[in-house]
């Protein structure tokens, strides 16, 4: 048997199997610098590189995030914390979140379809989010930064 025809064949059925990977370049760790919600006719913009921090991290078939104030819950009108986690899909640039604890239990065994794009460092996150039995029915737009070290 020649060797070129059988490498062939092998790229062939590597390239055939259905058991996709997430992209290399979506794991790892992520800050969330700004977060964009549309909700009906109101935009909400969230900068998170002030008085917030928020990672998200993502390894081959799990995601988590988190994030609090950076002033330890001691400012009562600005306290935030917000945490929570699951299994994901990835199929091309669809971005699907399994999620399955959240520190907001309304939030959970709910799942969200996302768009994701990555340049260079930088992935941005967006789709509807919609919750069952609450009033959360909205676009969201997430923009994230790779930590360094990744």
């Amino acid at each position: 048997m020649r060797p070129i025809p059988v490498l062939a064949l092998l790229a062939l059925l590597a390239a055939c199997n259905t058991d996709k990977k997430p992209a290399a370049s979506l794991t790892g760790t992520w800050q969330l610098l700004t977060g964009t919600i549309i909700e009906k006719n109101d935009t909400t913009v969230t900068d998170y590189t002030k008085d917030k921090k928020f990672i998200k991290v993502i390894n081959d078939s799990h995601f988590c995030f988190m994030g609090h104030d950076l002033k330890q819950g001691k400012d009562s009108a600005n306290a935030f914390f917000s945490a929570g986690g699951g299994t994901y899909t990835l199929k091309d640039s669809t971005y699907t979140e399994h999620l399955q604890y959240c520190s907001d239990r309304a939030w959970e065994n709910n799942e969200f379809h996302f768009t994701v794009t990555i340049h260079n460092d930088t992935l941005i996150q967006q789709g509807k989010e919609k919750v069952a039995g609450t009033n959360i029915d909205r676009l969201n737009i997430e923009k994230y930064v790779r930590v360094k070290g990744e």
